[in-house]
């Protein structure tokens, strides 16, 4: 029991990780992108309309979520949660399961 337990720290511990280096990566190719947007637009037409901004306002918003995901941020969606609302939903079908015998 207590090896199981320990692997299973273990194997949530590794996603986390996981998920922190894909954030990483993630946040990087955005910089490097939207770098290169702005000086394409800067390129095109100065500054007189910044198109980049758009894809860097949308693209953003994912980042933040991935971001506040992989640092556990969002209760709502972390693997605790996940696991509560499992344990919630098999303890509501044996409960119901039990008052129909």
């Amino acid at each position: 029991m207590e090896s199981d337990n320990r692997e299973n720290k273990y194997l949530r511990a590794k996603e986390k990780v996981a998920n922190i280096k894909k954030f990483y990566t993630s946040l990087m190719f955005y910089v490097v992108f939207i770098a290169f947007l702005g000086w394409l637009n800067y390129y095109s037409n100065g500054w007189r309309y910044m198109w980049f901004l758009w894809a860097a306002f949308g693209w953003g918003i994912g980042i933040v979520f991935q971001g506040l995901k992989a640092f556990g941020w969002m209760p709502f969606m972390s693997k605790d949660w996940e696991e509560r609302k499992i344990r919630e939903f098999m303890d509501e079908e044996e409960q119901t399961r039990q008052r129909w015998k």
